[in-house]
């Protein structure tokens, strides 16, 4: 139904010399899309308050309304070109007035919960790149064919968004800090399984991902009708869906443009006003966090290889600059007793000699019940060069026994064969039990010794974790014989021009 218009967008933006990157594309479309999503939110309240028989008093002012600046139309419903701000007019009026007035809304907003401190976070750091008012009136068309208004519409929209997220997880090693692979999000979902009343949080919330589809499994969207293994709140009752909508999700960010992306992702899957601040989650000193702060469940992918500044590591007990770290120490402390968790880390976390990934081995164990280690497979995250695992845990209780799988889905994984639902299906299904597998095994805890720095490699009794490298040479003659061939069907496909 609209995936011809995100096409015509992409290709507008494409003339865009401002516009260069996927990350590009979805930061401007996203900005376009929350205006005019806003615009729909508003005409919808007022409707409802005329109903009522009050008066609705709208967010924004008239001038700055989607359907005045950007989409007016006459009497007769149709879009009125003498009314159309395009080429210069347009420009001018979104980069002078529109987006400096949209900014103000942060010190106008009574809190950080309210959509108008959404609005002036989203565009207190994002600017419009689209320097054409012509091309911006194109996409501005386009954009405004889109409609929000039946769950349908929005369930098109949302993978569609969806998709634009993911090709920005292809596009280079930046684009990755916004996607995690939705297969792996929907297993790690399944093992911590997530209940109508729980409150759910991820403080690297990056696109979020885990909470779209963490409110899929408790809506029951990520079911087909008539399915009789739909999860826990498939039949949402009025109380069910406001406690979804209100005091469920819960998420922290750092970047402004996977702020935006987080808050247009969540709009999209169906959560109004999401609970996102835009903020750095390790400025917050681990010693302030309170009961009243804690939540139960954590579902996260939290950056790794990045190196916080002295002052951000003094807020925590193991101190690092290795970014994972930090972030899973402030998990364990914002779980609450009870709580569950599923984040993922790099694999040389569990096995790593430093201080500080010793001391938080012995932390996670001592604290919490790590009772599973999903051990992901190379190609798993593009472009991110490194191997993964994912922790599972409960706070609150010492971890007795871990329950290893090592995932091994056939083939090599890449950006043309990346990993799909089926791929975790068994992981999921043994997870339940915690059988025993070819690809799976348990370790007793009290044969890890503190003098070996609780190590918890990956080390499958079967042998699974043998690799048997190739010789560099023999990779090097293969990479010549490649290029020839090469060569050679290139000489050939020459002859036939």
């Amino acid at each position: 139904m609209f995936e011809q218009a995100f096409k015509n967008i992409d290709d507008v933006l494409w003339k865009e010399a401002g516009c260069t990157t996927e990350l590009d594309y979805t930061e401007q479309t996203s900005w376009l899309l929350f205006l005019k999503y806003l615009d729909g939110l508003e005409q919808d309240r007022a409707l409802e308050a005329g109903l009522d028989g009050k008066k609705y008093a709208f967010i924004l002012d008239e001038p700055y309304r989607w359907e005045t600046w950007a989409a007016p139309k006459g009497k007769d419903g149709q879009f009125d070109h003498n009314k159309a701000l395009t080429g210069d007019d347009l420009r001018d009026f979104v980069d002078q007035k529109l987006f400096p007035y949209l900014r103000g809304f942060t010190q106008k907003a009574s809190g950080p919960n309210t959509i108008e401190y959404k609005i002036g976070q989203i565009f207190g750091e994002i600017k419009n790149k689209i320097q054409s008012g012509y091309n911006l009136r194109e996409i501005i068309d386009h954009i405004d064919e889109l409609r929000f208004r039946s769950q349908i519409e929005k369930h098109e929209l949302s993978h569609l968004y969806e998709a634009k997220i993911k090709n920005m997880g292809n596009a280079g090693r930046n684009g990755g800090e916004y996607y995690t692979p939705r297969p792996l999000i929907r297993a790690m979902v399944q093992v911590v399984r997530p209940r109508i009343g729980e409150r759910i949080y991820d403080g690297a919330v990056g696109s979020a991902g885990f909470l779209c589809e963490s409110f899929d499994y408790l809506s029951g969207a990520a079911n087909p009708p008539g399915n009789a293994n739909l999860p826990i709140g498939a039949n949402l009752t009025t109380t069910d869906m406001e406690i979804l909508q209100t005091r469920t999700f819960y998420g922290k960010e750092k970047k402004s443009l996977a702020y935006v992306i987080a808050i247009m992702n969540m709009i999209l899957h169906g959560i109004d006003a999401p609970n996102i601040l835009h903020t750095n989650t390790l400025t917050e000193n681990l010693a302030d966090i309170q009961e009243k702060d804690r939540y139960d469940v954590v579902l996260a992918n939290p950056p790794f290889g990045g190196k916080e500044r002295k002052e951000v590591q003094q807020n925590f007990p193991i101190r690092t600059g290795e970014t994972a770290f930090l972030f899973l120490q402030h998990f364990i402390k914002s779980l609450k007793a009870g709580g569950r968790g599923g984040v993922v880390i790099k694999n040389t976390f569990l096995s790593n000699t430093d201080n500080a990934s010793t001391s938080l081995r012995k932390l996670l164990l001592e604290t919490c019940n790590l009772h599973t280690v999903l051990d992901c497979p190379s190609g798993t995250f593009q472009g991110a060069g490194v191997k993964t695992v994912v922790l599972f845990f409960e706070k609150g209780s010492k971890t007795r026994q871990i329950w290893y799988y090592q995932l091994d889905p056939g083939r090599s994984l890449g950006k043309t064969n990346p990993l799909n639902d089926d791929d975790l299906k068994e992981f999921v299904e043994l997870q339940k039990t915690f059988a025993d597998s070819p690809k799976s095994w348990s370790v007793d805890t009290r044969a890890l010794s503190e003098a070996e720095g609780f190590d918890l490699s990956v080390k499958n009794p079967d042998g699974g974790e043998v690799v048997a490298h190739r010789r560099p040479q023999d990779i090097l003659d293969e990479i010549a014989a490649l290029d020839a061939e090469s060569a050679q069907v290139l000489g050939k496909i020459r002859e036939l021009l």
